[in-house]
């Protein structure tokens, strides 16, 4: 470990051999030490002993950029984390790193980083129909020929059943309370049932029902 300023001065010859080694043996250090080179120049490499970091001067010559960390433990370069990939012409285009577990629940971020098989894991269950949801039995709050919006966040599974009521009960989903689409039928004169997964946000409705039963998965 050593460091210099690498400006060898005018002195006898003796002396300026120790300092040309000097200045070599600093140079082949990357000016290792636990503090920064007290002399700096553009592009530089100091390796920082009190961190582990290997680091590179700006250009500008005005600050240090960590590079990556030196396990001296293990024998292995680390990459830093939240470090960015960039393209030739260092635009962004993604991130070694980790985020928040509420960034990858709501699977709303587009930047590339790392992921872990159990957060891919953990992200994937939050939104999947079953998980974190029970049978309800809805029948005695629910009504024929009323639109009722799916808010929790996730998919639910809505059953309904009819033992005969005279007519037709159709089990109907719609993305804007607006325009229906028949998924399910409940016979007039038998004992038929009906079941429809609706997405997060959607609207749905049963246009005629006896009250046999309405049970949903939320």
């Amino acid at each position: 470990m050593s460091q210099h300023d690498f400006d060898i001065a005018n002195q006898t010859a003796s002396n300026a051999r120790v300092d040309i080694n000097l200045a070599l043996k600093a140079l082949g250090s990357l000016s290792s030490g636990p503090v920064a080179p007290t002399t700096t120049y553009a592009n530089m490499l100091w390796y920082d002993t009190g961190a582990n970091i290997l680091k590179m001067r700006s250009e500008a010559d005005d600050a240090w950029i960590s590079m990556g960390y030196l396990h001296q433990g293990e024998n292995q370069f680390h990459i830093l984390d939240d470090t960015y990939v960039s393209d030739t012409s260092g635009n962004h285009v993604g991130l070694l790193g980790d985020q928040s577990t509420a960034t990858w629940q709501a699977g709303t971020s587009t930047t590339e980083s790392l992921v872990s098989p159990a957060k891919v894991k953990a992200a994937v269950e939050v939104k999947s129909i079953g998980y974190g949801q029970t049978w309800q039995d809805l029948t005695g709050s629910r009504s024929a020929a009323t639109s009722y919006q799916n808010t929790t966040g996730k998919p639910i599974t809505v059953a309904v059943g009819n033992t005969g009521s005279g007519s037709f009960g159709y089990l109907d989903v719609s993305t804007d309370n607006a325009n229906w689409v028949t998924v399910g039928t409940l016979h007039p004169n038998t004992g038929m049932s009906a079941m429809a997964v609706v997405p997060n946000n959607h609207y749905y409705r049963l246009t005629n029902w006896n009250g046999t039963f309405w049970s949903e998965l939320r």
